[in-house]
Formats: structure tokens, C-alpha cells, sequence
């Protein structure tokens, strides 16, 4: 459970105004506080402003918005991204030593880029949306009152070298995620954004509770339950970057015992009116 002190590092905020041009880290791997393991940023490129790099770590690019065309390792592809919470992403998974270009072809393009640092050896890929697919969860529990989309876009399952585990949640308005709370041993990174730029949620960190806004992140330490709830009215979005431990990959998380019992379905919670039940 995170202290009074680590629970306010955990929140960033500084990027509520936006992210200028170019490339931005939020987080970097070895940051003297509340290290993540995690190089994590925004890159917002525009039409004519071509991107060639040869990664010196395991890179995930996770297409926002816009359009662009993509060379990995000589492979090309015309990737767009018109929206966050109707569409899945295209990302660009690749192994340090890789090299990438990305060339935009709408005025503007917005990518998540997260970095680790990794040595084994993989084969680069293109994850396009039609690759990802769209996980309903809470269906028929505690009211729906945690009905959310789960996109997953690789883990352990599809990329067993890799160093990072990366998706997405689509937080509808008024409802939870990550619930019922869990928790697991690797470290986390969410990024939000919001259907409405006024939009907000809160994140529960352990025992400490952040509203988060817009271009927000959260930094999860190891063993932290994390549930989320967006406020009525508002569709809230997170991108969510899990580091491996070293001997310890994540393959799931674990829930929080005296909350497990919403994942009956027969158990719906107190109603207005109800007596009886739980």
C-alpha cells in the first residue's frame, strides 16, 4: 500500500495543457522516484515532420489519432486511428536495435510511445486493430456497474520475449474498471484521456484516491490495488503498460478478497428496496 508521500508522486499532471510537437517523456526507466521501469511519452508528429529511428531498447508505439505511413524493417504500412474509444489501436512492437519510420500523412499524428530495456531477440510486428480485439468485462455483475471494453493488444501469450505488456481500457461513463480492486506484483503505467476535455475520473491507489484528468498518468508499484471510475457523463480512456519482473512475468493480476464476491453473478448488491441482499 503506497505512503502519503509515494501516493502524490504518483500522479503526473503536469501535461493537463497538452503535449507540444515532438517527443515528450512522462516517465523514464531509472527516475529516482517511484521508477516504473518504464520510458514512457507522447510524440505528436505533423505532415512533413518524418520520424526514422533505430530503437536502442524494446519499443511499443500505440497510434492515437491520425494517419501516417509506417516502415518496420522494410516492411511498410498505412495505419489511422479516428478515435480512441470507437476504434483499437495499431502498435508497432519492436526489439532494441530495430529500425522504424513513421511518416504522417494527415496534419497531425499522436503516438504513445513506451521503451524498456530488454535484450532478447524478436521478430517486429504490426499489430493492427484488426488484431486486437475488443473484450467486453462486468457484463451481468454488481448492476453493471463495471461494465467496461478491455482491448489487449500483446502479453506473454503472443510476445514471450517481450519486456512490456501493453492495452487499452474503454471506462464508460459513471462505471468502474479494474474492478473488483486487484492487484499484481509487476509495476504499471495508465494514461487517460476523456471523451469531453473537462472529463475526470478518480483512480485508487491502495488506500489513497486521485482524480485524474486529461494526458494524466498514474504510476501502479508492485502489489497496489488500482480500480477506476469515471464520472457520470464522461467516457473515460487509459492506455495501460505493464513492466515483467525479472523471473516473475505478469500473466494476471489477483483480486482483492473481501471484494471477490461481486464476481458472482447471483450476488447483485444492495438495491433500493432490497433487504436481503448483499
Amino acid at each position: 500500500m503506497a505512503d502519503s508521500t509515494q501516493a502524490s508522486a504518483a500522479l503526473i499532471t503536469r501535461h493537463r495543457g497538452g503535449f507540444p510537437r515532438g517527443l515528450t517523456w512522462v516517465t523514464r526507466e531509472g527516475e529516482p522516484e517511484l521508477d516504473t521501469g518504464i520510458d514512457f511519452g507522447i510524440h505528436r508528429l505533423g505532415r512533413g515532420e518524418p520520424v526514422r529511428v533505430r530503437a536502442d531498447k524494446e519499443t511499443a508505439w500505440i497510434l492515437f489519432s491520425g494517419r501516417a505511413e509506417v516502415e518496420v524493417e522494410g516492411v511498410r504500412a498505412s495505419v489511422a486511428r479516428a478515435s480512441l474509444f470507437e476504434e483499437a489501436p495499431t502498435v508497432v512492437h519492436v526489439p532494441a536495435g530495430a529500425s522504424v519510420r513513421i511518416e504522417p500523412t494527415s496534419e497531425e499524428v499522436e503516438w504513445a510511445v513506451a521503451r524498456a530495456k530488454n535484450t532478447a531477440a524478436f521478430a517486429p510486428r504490426i499489430f493492427f486493430p484488426q488484431d486486437i480485439q475488443d473484450e467486453l468485462r462486468g457484463k451481468g455483475l454488481a448492476q453493471e456497474a463495471a461494465v467496461r471494453t478491455v482491448r489487449l493488444a500483446f502479453d506473454t501469450t503472443n510476445r514471450p520475449e517481450a519486456a512490456l505488456v501493453v492495452g487499452e481500457v474503454i471506462n464508460y461513463p459513471g462505471r468502474w474498471s479494474s474492478y473488483p480492486p486487484h492487484h499484481h506484483a509487476q509495476t504499471e503505467l495508465y494514461h487517460y484521456r476523456f471523451t469531453l476535455p473537462q472529463g475526470y475520473g478518480h483512480a485508487e491507489l491502495g488506500e489513497a484516491v486521485h482524480k485524474v484528468r486529461q494526458y494524466d498518468t498514474v504510476k501502479i508499484l508492485g502489489g497496489v490495488d488500482h480500480p477506476q471510475v469515471s464520472a457520470p457523463g464522461y467516457g473515460m480512456f487509459y492506455l495501460w503498460v505493464v513492466r515483467h519482473l525479472p523471473g516473475n512475468p505478469y500473466r494476471g493480476f489477483e483480486f482483492t478478497e473481501e471484494h471477490r464476491w461481486v464476481l458472482d453473478a447471483r450476488q447483485q448488491g444492495w438495491r433500493p428496496g432490497s433487504a436481503g441482499e448483499r
